[in-house]
Order: structure tokens, then sequence, then C-alpha cells
């Protein structure tokens, strides 16, 4: 039996005008700002008139580690959004905007897939309605501005060895990484070393996610330090006037997009920082938003739970005071077989000894998620290969581990595939079983914050960070940024900084190589291992296959 592609599917949809999808949630004509017919912006005024109103329920979805066999867990997202409009509930679902580096590189779309998607899925991988361009504008305007301060007299007395603005493009683009700028002489300012990060591990994207109004995000676009001069007092944002600016640059990007599933029920699609460098999560504004207008909103946290996730709850949820009912732990057949040590050419043929090996990870998972508070369920995405022995394998454990494993067939369904794990999940948030916490609070020092991370989740024995680094924690400390929390910055593959470490690795260290203040968003960046800020193209970039047809639609886009 051939199966259609995603896009093949996505193709098909039966797109309504964006104005009935809006019509769903009470939001009028007048407060929708069409992009084309099928997505929509949100006006700052009719969120605004929300506010007083009371919360609906807050699903996160997040993972087990990624592997190459695929874990589907946008799929699934919209899957359960779906199933809990089919089961009669008034449900939104909220995600991240597609990056175009990875989109180009390895990883293909981020719409979901099958009978599981939110469309139009090619805008939504490109340019959609622009966020990301606006943002990488605001970014650069502000690095512009720093050298060009310096070329008119450095009044500010920046120190040039000391600037910690790099700049940004939505591509994977290894060679921009190291790079010297103002060559050529007096006219073109002074020669130094600096580079370039893609969009999406930009703090300014950081902040449009965190950011609750236009107001908030100036204040905190202001906040972003810049430099610093030779005494080392830090240069902010506001020092060089840029704030006012990038706010106008920002100022319709801001508001959510609009779009809906392949059954026609509404998607916010807004901010997408990276996971394993920035917080991971949509923005705020729409996850507030759609908590308003909807009685469930089910949300995803990107990569493992042990980044989307734990930032989720640490970075997002104590940031904007919410507090999420249930988390669904996405995990597969094939996924368990490769943690349990099966090579991807192997992942066909039945092997339930294997899924058995790989199932630590996802119990490893589902216990630091508990630590939170919150009630914890797995969804099993099925797919054509897995039997019926594998699936009860995964049963069982999760069973044996104080949670409950439900098979979802949203990918080849729609939401007749998720009825089971819509029906539970509403039931479990209606119970209001959730007591919520981070696991760890303001008060705590900085490094004992990210020792805490390290052992409760990665269950590492001990973090490495030389004097120098712990010398510059305290240095934070000391300047009033001590009760900012942690976004580690490390791979999404193993819980360890090893992405070769698959399972559920102990006896491990977390090496810290650097840290970031991101006075701005509100958070401090921890780079453990080797993780990078710019990703390179593979050997054989997606890019290649990416082409338009004789009917002039897009072929190879996921």
């Amino acid at each position: 039996m051939g199966y259609k592609s995603d896009i093949e599917i996505a193709r098909e949809a039966k797109k309504l005008p964006i104005q009935e999808i809006g019509a769903r949630l009470g939001i009028p004509t007048e407060h929708l700002l069409p992009f084309g017919h099928d997505k929509a912006k949100v006006s700052d005024e009719f969120i605004a008139a929300q506010r007083g109103k009371k919360d609906g329920k807050l699903i996160l979805v997040t993972a087990i580690n990624p592997t190459p066999a695929g874990e589907g867990k946008t799929t699934t997202t919209v899957g359960l959004g779906d199933g809990l409009n089919r089961i009669g509930k008034k449900a939104a679902i909220c995600i991240r905007e597609a990056s175009l580096g990875p989109c180009f590189g390895m990883k293909g779309g981020a719409a979901g897939g099958g009978y599981a998607q939110v469309v139009p899925m090619e805008e939504m991988n490109l340019h959609f309605t622009g966020d990301f361009h606006a943002i990488t504008s605001a970014h650069n305007l502000l690095s512009a501005m720093i050298d060009n301060h310096i070329y008119w007299g450095n009044e500010l007395e920046i120190d040039e060895r000391r600037i910690v603005w790099r700049r940004v493009m939505d591509m994977n683009d290894r060679a921009l990484r190291d790079m010297v700028v103002g060559l050529g002489g007096v006219p073109n300012g002074f020669a130094r070393q600096t580079g370039f990060d893609i969009t999406v591990a930009s703090e300014v994207m950081a902040i449009l996610c965190l950011a609750t109004d236009l107001a908030d995000l100036q204040k905190r676009l202001g906040d972003i330090i810049v430099a610093y001069r030779r005494d080392r007092t830090a240069i902010y944002c506001r020092d060089l006037k840029a704030d006012g600016a990038m706010t106008v640059l920002l100022q319709q990007a801001m508001q959510p997009n609009l779009v809906q599933t392949l059954e026609n029920n509404p998607a916010f699609v807004h901010g997408g920082p990276f996971a394993n460098i920035a917080h991971g999560c949509n923005s705020v504004v729409a996850t507030t938003t759609a908590l308003k207008l909807a009685d469930y909103v089910v949300t995803e946290a990107g990569f493992g739970a042990d980044l989307g996730a734990e930032k989720f709850m640490n970075i997002k949820c104590r940031k904007a005071g919410l507090a999420p009912s249930v988390v669904v732990v996405v995990a597969t057949v094939r996924a368990m077989k490769m943690n349990g040590g099966v090579a991807k050419a192997d992942l066909g043929a039945e092997n339930v000894a294997a899924v058995k090996a790989g199932c630590p990870n996802l119990g490893r998972h589902i216990a630091n998620l508990k630590q939170f508070g919150v009630p914890v369920l797995v969804a099993i995405n099925h797919f054509v290969t897995d039997t019926d022995a594998e699936v009860a394998a995964i049963r069982e454990y999760v069973k044996s581990h104080g949670s409950e494993a439900i098979l979802c067939k949203h990918w080849a369904h729609g939401s007749e595939g998720t009825v089971d794990l819509a029906t539970r999940v509403a039931a479990i948030a209606d119970a209001g079983m959730a007591n919520f916490s981070p696991i760890y609070n303001d008060e705590m020092s900085l490094f004992d914050k990210i020792k805490t991370i390290a052992t409760r989740i990665y269950h590492a024995d001990e973090v490495l960070a030389d004097k120098k680094i712990r010398d510059q924690l305290k240095e934070w400390e000391a300047a009033g940024y001590g009760h900012l929390p942690i976004c580690m910055a490390k791979t999404q593959y193993s819980f360890s900084t090893d992405p070769n470490l698959r399972g559920a690795p102990t006896g491990h260290s977390v090496p810290v190589r650097e840290v970031r203040l991101s006075a701005g968003a509100g958070f401090v960046v921890v780079i453990c291992g080797e993780i990078m800020t710019m990703p390179g193209l593979p050997r054989r970039p997606a890019a290649e296959a990416i082409m338009l047809n004789d009917g002039g639609q897009i072929e190879g886009l996921f």
C-alpha cells in the first residue's frame, strides 16, 4: 500500500477562510490581519481585551531524546489538538515557527505529518508572515549601530575586544561562525573579530517569545547587554538608543499567527527559539491568548523533555505564570529500538528485547517530569511496522513506572487515531491533579541552579566549570542577575553532553564551556559540550531536493 507524502496530503486540505477559524475562537474579523486567505495575525487590541478572562487548561507535549528514527512530537501535538476537538472539547494548538536553516539542512518541515498537520505547510516552512525576517532585521540593526557608534567617536567607550553582540541570519552557514568585519581601511570602520549565529539563537527571538506586550518587548530589548567598557561595566542596547527602532521593526512580528489544522481546528504558530540553545517554546503571547480563547491548549516544547520540557517549566512557566495540567511524552517503538542498540536499517524487524532495552530513556523522562508535580502520560506514536508485542512492551514498562501509555494513530487516521489519548488527557486535566512548581527557586545561586538541572534532570555526577566561569556567575549575581533562571545549551540527542550516549546514562559529567548573560530575555545561557550556535549544512542538504515542479508547486519540502 502506497502512502501519500506529507506535502501531498497538505495540498489536498480543504482549508476554510481564516476568518471562519478566528470566529470559532470568538475573534472578530476586524481583529484579524490576513496574510492571504489561510493565515492571519491577531491584533494587539483584541489580545489586550482578553486579559481578565479565565484560562483554559494547558497541556504540554514533549518527547524522549530525538533519534534518527523520528518521534513525531509536532505530529502528536496536532493530532491531540484535533482529537480534543473531535470529542467535543474547545481546543487550540500552539506551536513554533520553522527556521529556514534546518528546513534546507537536514530536518525538513516542522508542521506535523501525515493526517495531523498544520496548513499552509509550504508557507509555514518558508517565509510565513515574515516574523523571522523582522527578528533578523531588528537584531542586525543593533549590530550595525554598535559598529557605527564606534566609527563616529565611540562616546560610550565601548571596548572593541568586549563586544558580545554578534550578527544573525536564518540559514545554516558554518563559514560565518567566526569572521573579521571592518576590513578595507578607514571608511569601513575598525577591523574586529565577530561572527554570525542562526536567527533562532538570537536573544531578540527569545525576547519576542517571552515578552507580554510591546511595552515589555521594548524594555527587554533595552536590557540587552551588547558590550563592555575597559572597566568591565556593561553597555546596554538602550545606551545606543536602538530599542525604539527595534520595537518598530518587531511590532507586527509580536502579533501571533493564526492558521488551521487539516481538520480546520485553530492553531497559533508563533516564534521559534532554538531548543538546544534558547528556550525552545512558542511565544508567551500566543499561549496566554490561546488559553483565554479555548478550554484546552495543546503546546509543545523543543526536542527531548530534558531540554524542551525543562526549559518550558523552569523558564517559560516561571516567567509567564503558567502551569501545565498534563504532560504528554511522545515515544515510538522505532526510537525505543534505536535506544536499545538497533541500527536504523534494521528497525523494521520485530525486536521486543531491543524495545525493552531502550525503554529506560523513556522511564527517566517520566520520572524527571513528575518532579515538577504534573501528571504524565505517554503517547506511543504508531508506525505501520510496529507489532502488537512491541507496543505491549512499552505499555507494560510505562505502567511499571506509575504512568500510562496510549497508542496513537493520528499520522494515518487524523483525530480518529487520538480519541483515546484526548479522552484521557481531558479527564486528567479536568480532575485538577497537577501541583506544578519549578525544580529550583529564584533565590538559589546561579551555579547551584546549573547543578540542580545537571543532577536532577541529566542525572550527572558533577558539573565541570573552571574558575573563570564560576567567577563570571558570581559577578552577575553581584550585578543583580542572580535571580535569573538557567537556559542550558547542550546536545539534544542524549541526557549527557555526548550525543552518542543513548539510553539513560549515569556516571557522566557536564562540562560548561561558556556562560552568556541574556539580560533582555531574562536568563543565563550555559553552553555545554560541543554545541553550535550556528549550525552547518550536511553533506547532502535537503535544499538539493527542493524545487518547483511544472505546475508551480513546491517539491521536496518534506
